[in-house]
């Protein structure tokens, strides 16, 4: 699957389930703390950079973003969990819109959950993996910045990630650079196998 890059744009930044567009294409959400990577990754896998906005503040994205990515799909850029500076409200009723729509979007064909290659996974990983299982949801886990870990070490990273997600052998998880994206093409792959 290619993308063309000048055929991708963001549909709309929606708050509510009034606001979801209906494109009639299949959609894939991106869940993963707010500093994983999410913006860098939609615009590497785009083919574009700028694609999608990338804050030097963690936690700005509060919408869900559509973006059509060149009429093969929709990604659905989910609100970065694990933000700390965020009110209680304001978190309780994110975390309402994002399950609302990871449990009741027709559309919604499977989840990308980013994590950060570098670092065991942090307890707000753990529970949206266990979250993403529960909801029977297929899930790709995608570990990012793999440019910032030696070549030698990235299969024992992998392993702690694996280890502490308890991951279900179904699931894959693929290492990822936004920077080199040579795991680009194993990336297409794994989405065009759900869309």
């Amino acid at each position: 699957m290619k993308i063309n890059p000048s055929n991708v744009d963001i549909i709309i930044s929606a708050v509510s389930k009034e606001q979801y567009p209906e494109t009639g294409l299949k959609e894939v959400a991106l869940s993963g703390r707010s500093n994983v990577g999410k913006s860098s990754f939609i615009n590497a896998i785009c083919g574009r950079k700028g694609v999608a906005r990338i804050s030097s503040k963690p936690g700005k994205t509060i919408t869900l973003n559509f973006y059509n990515a060149d009429n093969k799909f929709v990604f659905v850029d989910v609100p970065g969990y694990g933000y700390a500076k965020q009110s209680k409200t304001e978190r309780e009723k994110w975390g309402a819109m994002i399950e609302g729509y990871l449990t009741k979007r027709e559309s919604l064909s499977c989840v990308v959950q980013l994590v950060d290659l570098r670092h065991p996974p942090t307890q707000d990983d753990i529970m949206m993996y266990d979250f993403l299982k529960y909801y029977e949801l297929p899930v790709i886990v995608v570990a990012t910045k793999s440019d910032k870990v030696p070549r030698t070490k990235i299969q024992k990273h992998i392993n702690v990630i694996k280890r502490d997600l308890e991951m279900e052998s179904e699931d894959q998880i693929i290492p990822f650079s936004s920077v080199d994206k040579q795991k680009l093409p194993e990336i297409m792959t794994a989405l065009e196998n759900f869309i």
